[in-house]
């Protein structure tokens, strides 16, 4: 315990390592994107500060071509005010203060000239420095929104990383103090072994000092009383009782009681099997028009019929095989009979497979050959085939290894011990085979069935065998994997020495001479029991007297209640038999009252005829005098008659016999009353028989019933206590979530409050900028304007 305990902790720590690594290198990351961020700000700062040298820049040179503008005003003023004096002295001639005047003219000119071709370049400056300017801003929003998604991916990242690693770092730290509290219980159970450990040791030292002394004393015994050896003839060695294991005897009936549930559920699984293939023989047709079930399908039919009689044995010879081995035998492969029984049936049961096996395939190929078989349905039937002879084959192969492990119960020296554990370890590799194989064919028949449940003319009847089917196979292919997987856990107990052999440790067990070793055992154990056994306390002569006559008066009384027991059973068949009886009078009598009914019909129909044909004396003297001679004898031999077969019935009621008297009158009464009985009773024992046969059939289905809806409830009940604890570790993580949840909404809207005020910032920032470039746009247009209309 304290190993695994470390091992754990060793794990834990180990990964605990690799999380902290994994964190340092996560925080690496994100000082290095926090440094990147910072380089950006600090990249955008400077932008900035190059744009308000820019808008400086700008500035200026608004106000220097506003001074401009005036100054050009100024001169279109003047350049008017001469113009108006050359045309008042146009008439005057060239006079040299015109000269002059020219003269500043073309001064003017070039000035002008030169101011507006440095306007021209500075407005050209202007827009290049513009253009550049939006450029570079829109470069910079661009990477500014895409290093804020990558700092949001980031960040959500690193949140992630921090919640999981401080989730493994509480389970860890939890980890750590459940185990030092381990740790210390388990210090503690170890000072208390250790202290009990002294205990035993000194206890030890006395048993083994008493035992010294009770050995000298009986070798010296057995020296002088014992003059023979029982060991030294192999023979006779072999009836002396080993040493008993009881420890192996518990493990070998546990794990018999576990494979004893496990061949109840296959046994079950395959009954099933079987019946259902047996229903789907008959309704397979899909088609009206086809015959409903060909003569080998009918035999195939009557083989699946007897399956009962060769799959119950193999969970009645596991139930005596498990009942053989108790905690006071020896189990070796010696001494164990019952296996051979059961390696019987489990023949037998191959042998029935492989006698089914022609039809079954047989049954397929007819399937494929039906005109409503698809192409598909032909391949799954083809694969279904060859699993049916794999699983033939397995069946076939385990048989043979249980054959052998039952051939030293038989035989001595038939088989060594590194032999029978090659063939346990073959019986595993043999049941794992089996499961896979039955695993294939239960989904190549999903595949079927589904691949039908698409035709048109399937019936209900065939759908519901068909999911019939493949629960049986889906309950045999999950028995098959337990049992493999229950033999593979226990295949070193079936492979280890069991410790039991003759005295001396010569040879093995002799198994034909194990039933009297084992029943030398059960002597001695018998006569150790008769030793220990306590005397019982010696009983008062009266009080024993008095016990006597009690016994005595309350066995003559258990006697009386016996014989009064045995009349009223003996009272209660006779009256059985004689309600039998009065039910079979009944229906006779109910018979005779129709036949006198139908006889006083036809004498009414005879009086009316002769009333019709005139001679109404003697049919009225018929039918008025009832009490005539003939009537009175007819009906006084019908009361003696009934009298009469009372009598005979009421002598033979005790057996069971309804007999009559003939008469010379009746002899078809006679007749159809023994036809009548015989009816009855054939109708009874059929009605019974069907009873019967109906009440097994459901007796056996309702144990099956109720076994695999026990398993389910077990099943039911883990997975409820499983997904109590699931709903609690849920309730815990929803609530977990639920306040990271809130704590990540608070700081979301923290920094959408934060960004809204950025942009707010920002958006007024570029209002105010696209202003003042659309105030110097017009101003550029009003002066290119100017320029032109003074060219």
């Amino acid at each position: 315990m304290a190993a695994d305990l470390q091992a754990k902790y060793t794990k834990l720590a180990l990964e605990y390592s690799k999380l902290r690594a994994q964190n340092q290198v996560l925080k690496k990351g994100v000082v290095d994107e926090q440094a990147s961020s910072t380089s950006l700000k600090d990249q955008v700062k400077q932008r900035e500060q190059s744009l308000r040298k820019v808008e400086q820049e700008m500035d200026s040179l608004t106000f220097r071509n506003q001074q401009l503008a005036k100054r050009v005003e100024l001169l279109q003023e003047e350049l008017a005010a001469s113009e108006a004096k050359g045309k008042k002295s146009k008439n005057k001639g060239d006079s040299p203060s015109q000269q002059g005047l020219q003269q500043t003219q073309s001064v003017f000119d070039e000035d002008l000239q030169k101011k507006i071709q440095e306007n021209e370049r500075l407005h050209i400056q202007f827009y290049e420095a513009d253009e550049q300017h939006r450029q570079q801003e829109s470069q910079l929003k661009g990477r500014l929104e895409e290093l804020e998604r990558d700092h949001e991916q980031h960040q959500a990242i690193v949140d992630g990383l921090t919640s999981k690693y401080m989730d493994t770092i509480e389970r860890l730290q939890s980890d750590k103090a459940r185990l030092e509290v381990k740790s210390q219980t388990l210090e503690r159970e170890a000072k208390e072994c250790r202290v009990r450990t002294e205990e035993c040791q000194q206890q030890l030292r006395k048993c083994q000092s008493e035992l010294n002394r009770q050995v000298k004393k009986s070798s010296s015994v057995i020296q002088e009383k014992v003059p023979f050896n029982d060991t030294k003839f192999s023979d006779y060695n072999s009836l002396n009782v080993p040493p008993h294991n009881r420890r192996h005897q518990l493990k070998a009936r546990d794990v018999a009681g576990q494979a004893l549930g496990f061949v109840q559920d296959i046994v079950a699984a395959l009954l099933n099997f079987h019946s259902y293939t047996e229903q789907r023989v008959h309704i397979y047709p899909l088609d009206s028009s086809i015959e409903p079930i060909s003569p080998l399908n009918q035999k195939f039919s009557q083989y699946l019929h007897e399956n009962a009689a060769y799959v119950r044995p193999l969970e009645e010879g596991l139930v005596q095989l498990y009942q053989s081995i108790t905690e006071d035998t020896v189990t070796v492969l010696e001494t164990v009979g019952k296996l051979k029984d059961f390696a019987d049936d489990f023949t037998s049961y191959t042998h029935f497979l492989q006698k089914i096996l022609p039809y079954q395939l047989k049954s397929l190929e007819e399937e494929c050959g039906t005109p409503l078989c698809t192409s598909s349905l032909t391949l799954k039937n083809q694969e279904l085939q060859s699993d049916m002879k794999r699983i033939t084959s397995l069946f076939d192969k385990l048989h043979s290894y249980i054959s052998l492990l039952a051939l030293p119960s038989v035989r001595q020296d038939s088989m060594p011990q590194s032999s029978s554990s090659a063939v346990f370890t073959q019986v595993a590799v043999c049941l794992h085979s089996l499961h896979d194989a039955v695993k294939e064919m239960s989904t190549h028949y999903s595949q079927k069935a589904s691949l039908e449940q698409e035709l048109s003319t399937i019936t209900q009847k065939l759908r519901t065998t068909n999911e019939c089917l493949l629960a049986s196979l889906g309950s045999l292919t999950s028995s098959t994997g337990k049992i493999a997987t229950f033999f593979s856990n226990n295949l070193d107990f079936f492979t280890s020495s069991t410790g039991y052999s003759p005295r001396g440790g010569a040879g093995a067990l002799n198994p034909l001479q194990a039933e009297s070793m084992l029943g030398n055992k059960k002597k001695a154990s018998d006569y150790m029991y008769a030793i220990r056994k306590p005397r019982p306390e010696s009983v008062p002569y009266r009080e024993a007297l008095l016990n006597r006559r009690v016994l005595t008066s309350s066995t003559e009384s258990r006697e009386g209640l016996t014989q009064q027991v045995v009349a009223s059973q003996e009272k209660i068949a006779r009256l059985e038999q004689e309600k039998e009886h009065w039910l079979l009078e009944a229906q006779l009598g109910r018979v005779r009252l129709e036949k006198e009914s139908q006889r006083i019909q036809d004498l009414e129909t005879q009086l009316s005829s002769a009333l019709g044909g005139g001679g109404g004396s003697p049919a009225h003297s018929l039918g008025q005098a009832p009490g005539s001679p003939a009537l009175t004898s007819l009906e006084d031999g019908e009361v003696e008659e009934r009298g009469a077969g009372k009598e005979a019935v009421l002598s033979n009621s005790l057996v069971g016999m309804l007999t009559t008297t003939p008469t010379n009158e009746e002899v078809g009464d006679e007749e159809s009353r023994e036809q009548l009985i015989k009816t009855h009773y054939m109708a009874r024992v059929g009605e019974l028989t069907t009873q019967l046969q109906v009440s097994d059939s459901k007796a056996v289905n309702f144990h099956a019933e109720c076994r695999a809806l026990a398993k389910r409830l077990a099943i039911a009940e883990k997975s409820r206590e499983t997904l109590t604890e699931e709903v609690k570790l849920a309730n815990q993580n929803i609530a977990r979530l639920q306040d990271e949840l809130a704590t990540t909404k608070r700081s979301y809207k923290e920094q959408l409050s934060m960004m809204s005020d950025h942009l707010c910032s920002m958006n007024e920032t570029l209002s105010k900028q696209r202003e003042e470039i659309d105030t110097l746009k017009l101003g550029s247009k009003g002066n290119s304007k100017l320029l032109k209309k003074s060219r």
